[in-house]
């Protein structure tokens, strides 16, 4: 997709989310200063800040509905009558296309060892590894990385916002929504011209495979949702952005003052008497 003069009012609603995140995140910056804490996603603060719960459970709504009758039941037919072979290979060849938009995130977080190897990976796999059909760099020592936008606008201290819920695409927020559009751009094969119905093509295999390899993970949701899965989703979604924003290693909150503080002091015992005395005895 590239955005051309003819969708100028989809540069203009990209921009109004942008300014609409960098408003909500506003409030919720941490002070600057040498012993600042990192920065914090409103949803560290306060869980329940969900102020488009309303649409938001309008869309997860839309979105079960369209997994369920949909989605899950095709992703179940993919996995009947295609091997495992054939699957994993489906797989790391969509993993290898973004690659470079992990490269570049990399790159713009400040992580150039990161972005080196996400670069040496892509042209192993690309290459040796067959249009990145087979993964022979996670063999080499290369690890797969998972970076996009987003990501970056927290590194460069842009706050979550307010959590949203965006159809088709499901859980998301204020800072996120937006980086959408960026990935989008920057993924390979949207830059190949004149091939648009090629690219469609890949995109709905890519959806399938995507789904059939959750299948697994979808189950146990049902089992640990419980009577709200809207709620279950939500505060998962942003734990899992805090870890993939702190690359697996987000702080810890400080404990509560006076948490490890007893309020009473123990009682002491007296001391022992002295060789040769004997303790008072009492009357």
């Amino acid at each position: 997709m590239r955005l051309n003069p003819g969708s100028r009012p989809l540069q203009l609603l990209c921009c109004a989310w942008i300014l609409l995140a960098l408003g909500a995140c506003s409030t919720t910056r941490p002070p600057a200063g040498p012993d600042a804490a990192p920065p914090a996603a409103s949803s560290e603060q306060d869980n329940t800040h969900d102020p488009f719960e309303g649409f938001n459970r309008a869309m997860y709504g839309f979105n079960d509905k369209l997994d369920r009758y949909a989605l899950k039941p095709v992703a179940k037919g993919y996995r009947a009558v295609t091997p495992a072979p054939v699957r994993k290979s489906v797989a790391n060849f969509f993993s290898n296309l973004h690659d470079p938009v992990v490269m570049l995130n990399n790159l713009l977080q400040g992580k150039p060892d990161r972005a080196a190897s996400d670069l040496t990976r892509f042209i192993f796999n690309s290459t040796i590894g067959l249009l990145g059909l087979f993964d022979v760099s996670s063999k080499w020592g290369l690890p797969k990385h998972h970076e996009d936008f987003g990501q970056t606008l927290a590194v460069w201290g842009v706050g979550d916002g307010p959590y949203l819920v965006l159809p088709f695409f499901g859980p998301s927020n204020m800072r996120d929504a937006p980086a959408l559009a960026v990935d989008w751009e920057t993924y390979p094969p949207n830059r190949v011209k004149g091939h648009s119905g090629t690219r469609d093509k890949m995109f709905v295999v890519e959806v399938i495979d995507k789904r059939a390899q959750l299948l697994d993970a979808g189950d146990i949701l049902d089992q640990a949702a419980g009577q709200d899965p809207y709620t279950f989703v939500r505060e998962a979604y942003r734990q899992q952005r805090r870890y993939q924003i702190y690359d697996g290693n987000p702080p810890q909150a400080p404990p509560p003052p006076g948490l490890f503080e007893d309020d009473e002091s123990a009682p002491t015992a007296p001391p022992p008497s002295a060789p040769g005395k004997k303790a008072p005895q009492s009357r």
